[in-house]
């Protein structure tokens, strides 16, 4: 199993990341978006994909991304700590919490990822899984994992966005990643398509700024070559630019079209 979580080495390192979904959930698609030369993969289990209570979900995607050397990152269906101790004991190391509006519901997920957490023991436990090689535990595992874990908070509604500051300073966050389709929802009364409001776009660049100010990796969806540039060079370290089944769409679709079927 990989030792390293190469996500949290690059945002450390002030590098911008690109990933993909897999909205599939194929481990096949996994692997080869890895051989494409993506940093990391998407899997949303908030709005897909199968039980991410079932630990041997995991199995066979933490696999494929390391023969792709690619890592995962994991957006959990809720801030639930006994699911956070269970998807990073399967060898996930990355994951994403959805739904969060205060500091002390993420600091809670926050600290269930962690042995050791803000000067005190951590809410991690431990467990026998494949992040610790399916050998039940040792001293080294226990703290080298403290070093790998790397969790972040969803920004996608509107009292997200006015606690920014205090959800920024919970100890141990890794990053932000923005949902704009949901703030968008959240700030116009449930519109999803209202993305592009000035309120909404204000939203994000508080969230932005924010995060810079506090010195906490930032991400954001960018489907297109020239805003995904745009989101890099304003700070965003996480840009999303693109997934399995939209590419399908999209490539196949063109092709089709080109040879006169609609």
């Amino acid at each position: 199993m990989r030792s390293e979580n190469g996500i949290r080495r690059a945002l450390e390192a002030g590098e911008t990341l690109f990933g993909a979904s897999a909205d599939t959930f194929s481990p096949t698609v996994v692997e080869t978006l890895g051989d494409v030369g993506l940093d990391f993969v998407w899997l949303d289990f908030e709005h897909g994909g199968p039980s991410p209570y079932d630990s041997t979900v995991f199995e066979d995607l933490t696999r494929a991304a390391e023969a792709g050397d690619v890592e995962l990152l994991v957006r959990l269906p809720a801030p639930d700590p006994p699911l956070v101790r269970k998807v990073l004991d399967a060898g996930v190391r990355t994951i994403l919490l959805p739904r969060v509006e205060t500091a002390d519901e993420l600091r809670r997920a926050v600290k269930a990822a962690y042995f050791s957490y803000d000067g005190d023991v951590g809410d991690r436990g431990v467990g026998v899984g494949r992040t610790g090689r399916w050998a039940g535990y040792a001293d080294s595992h226990v703290g080298r994992e403290d070093d790998e874990v790397l969790v972040g908070t969803m920004v996608e509604n509107e009292r997200a966005v006015e606690h920014i500051e205090e959800l920024l300073a919970v100890p141990r966050l890794g990053f932000a990643f923005v949902g704009p389709a949901d703030l968008a929802m959240s700030m116009s009364g449930g519109d999803p398509t209202a993305k592009n409001t000035a309120a909404v776009e204000a939203a994000i660049d508080r969230t932005r700024e924010a995060c810079l100010d506090a010195g906490v990796p930032v991400g954001r969806i960018r489907n297109d070559v020239e805003a995904a540039r745009a989101a890099r060079d304003a700070g965003y370290q996480l840009v999303r630019i693109g997934g399995d089944v939209e590419s399908l769409r999209t490539t196949l679709g063109a092709r089709l079209s080109e040879l006169g079927r609609s």
